[in-house]
């Protein structure tokens, strides 16, 4: 017998974000009879929501078309926007941009706190009768004759030893008529379901990118209310995809950031490093003088698209939002994308509680038949391009599929490799000379992690798991002279004793919940699981 209790739901959503709240609240408009639970692994909802960000309002007008006459914290339209090619020194501008680029024109958007947004659909779906337990991480899948039946909260109170401490609580059993996974990007548990219902059968690899985040205030007189910048080129090489964004919104905040493409083969490169010095180029240090720093967070993004977008039913439950990566790559969007999705697959949740079926198969359909599918449909080949051509062709290629062919075109291209296999051995890379920090416009790791009041119970199980240490010697460092202690945001993962035998050490302690260090692994060899429920970071007002 399980020493466990268990709830019974006719719903359960696994993660706070837009998909699983917007799924949340369509669940109880289309079914107010269904009893629906809410989970989310950060200590309130909004605690791990990082996202640029601006957001286009087409979902949430569907979802809740009043939603200006309700205090929602979207109060900054775009008014300006600019976009660059930037060299070392210099950026020029792309003139006429909603014709070169029209999927990224941002006309009747506004720039958000994504947090805050999450905050106030929060509210929005308690006052309908959901219920949302903040803290609770998704730590196991229940599966019984192969249908998901719920999942079960982790245990708390385990020592780093694996034993029970004196604290011991065991988990909680949330089952469900049907479960939907809104984990975000590279979900620990939705990559068990990918696996083990095989759902990715017959898709393209999903390709990544990490996106790193601050926000900054600025002084008043420097402060433009509702101006998006966005960059592409330098600092990164020519096989490299990324850029920069920069929001000026709220009062005198600042969001800056940079997303780098985890398919990036020169295992010397820093993304995080990437980021801040591009904080220094002519372009964006001005926006920063006078300023001072005040959140950090890191987050992976899904970026494959239509091609990499895995089946979205199984027995008992489905995919929803950048757990299935529904984000608009090219359109630098994924909110409104991710929140549709969330209402269609409650959509088709109703309808199967109502026959019984054991699948909520109707949501493939649904998708397939609504303007999500449209868009992404229209802008497939985008990514891909960049991957297979480098910046400067694929953004050529970019403007002539959106102006010419405005995305029909009669072919797909496709991603030929994941995002662990592109990396070259060290001795074959160049490696990259970062100036170093001066505290004023560029900052480094651990400082930077302060700011994201990250924190974990210090006893507890390490949930950066390495199946192999020994592989971890011969591969990350002997090859690849430990890409971790690179492409990891937040200073987890650090290679000492490098003169003598190397050996990895993990200061879990600092992870962020960024998920790249699964993903971009060359042999796979680490996975994410979820730490304590209420652990990682605690992005305050304003991420």
């Amino acid at each position: 017998m399980s020493e466990r209790e268990a709830m019974e739901f006719d719903v359960v959503i696994v993660g706070g974000g837009p998909a699983g709240l917007a799924a949340a609240i369509r669940m109880r408009q289309v079914a107010p009879e269904a009893t629906v639970c809410l989970i989310e692994k950060g200590s309130e909802i909004g605690a791990h929501i990082v996202s640029g960000a601006v957001i286009e309002p087409r979902a949430l007008d569907e979802l809740l078309p009043d939603w200006r006459e309700h205090n929602a914290p979207i109060t900054t339209p775009v008014t300006q926007e600019e976009m660059y090619f930037l060299t070392e020194k210099k950026g020029y501008r792309i003139p006429a941009l909603e014709r070169v680029m029209p999927h990224i024109a941002n006309h009747g958007n506004y720039i958000v706190s994504l947090g805050e947004v999450c905050r106030w659909l929060a509210a929005q779906a308690e006052e309908m009768g959901v219920e949302i337990y903040p803290g609770f991480a998704g730590a196991e899948l229940l599966i019984e004759r192969n249908r998901v039946v719920g999942v079960a909260t982790g245990d708390m109170g385990i020592g780093r030893d694996g034993e029970k401490g004196p604290n011991y609580q065991p988990g909680m059993e949330l089952r469900a008529k049907y479960t939907l996974f809104a984990e975000g990007c590279r979900g620990s548990l939705s990559k068990q379901l990918m696996e083990h219902y095989n759902l990715r059968k017959g898709v393209d690899p999903q390709t990544y990118g990490l996106g790193i985040k601050e926000v900054w205030e600025i002084p008043a007189e420097n402060h433009r209310p509702g101006l998006v910048v966005h960059s592409f080129g330098w600092p990164l090489d020519d096989r490299t995809y990324g850029g920069a964004w920069l929001y000026h919104f709220g009062e005198n905040l600042v969001s800056y950031g940079f997303v780098t493409g985890l398919d990036y083969e020169n295992t010397w490169l820093s993304p995080f490093e990437e980021m801040q010095r591009t904080k220094l180029h002519p372009i964006f240090r001005p926006h920063f003088e006078g300023g001072r720093r005040l959140i950090y967070g890191a987050r992976a993004l899904s970026e494959g698209g239509l091609q990499s977008i895995p089946r979205l039913t199984f027995p008992g439950g489905a995919l929803i939002g950048d757990t299935a990566g529904f984000l608009n790559t090219p359109k630098i969007k994924g909110t409104h994308t991710a929140m549709k999705s969330g209402m269609l697959a409650a959509e088709a949740v109703a309808e199967a509680l109502t026959t019984e079926r054991v699948e909520p198969a109707s949501y493939t359909d649904r998708v397939r038949n609504s303007w999500v599918f449209e868009e992404l449909h229209s802008a497939r080949n985008v990514r891909p391009a960049f991957a297979r051509w480098g910046s400067k062709l694929g953004a050529l290629y970019s403007g002539f599929d959106a102006m010419v062919l405005r995305g029909k075109a009669p072919w797909t291209l496709h991603f030929k490799h994941a995002d662990n296999e592109t990396l070259r051995p060290a001795e074959l890379c160049k490696p990259i000379d970062y100036p170093k920090a001066d505290g004023k416009v560029t900052f480094d790791r651990l400082s930077s992690v302060f700011l994201s009041n990250t924190n974990h119970e210090e006893d507890q199980p390490v949930h950066l798991k390495v199946r192999n240490m020994a592989l971890w010697k011969t591969v990350n460092w002997d090859v690849f002279r430990a890409p971790e202690s690179r492409y990891c945001p937040a200073g987890v993962y650090e290679a000492a004793d490098v003169e003598t035998e190397a050996r990895l050490i993990i200061n879990s302690q600092n992870c962020v919940h960024c998920k790249t260090c699964d993903i971009k692994d060359p042999t796979q060899n680490i996975d994410w699981v979820t730490p304590e429920g209420a652990g990682g970071p605690n992005y305050p007002a304003g991420m």
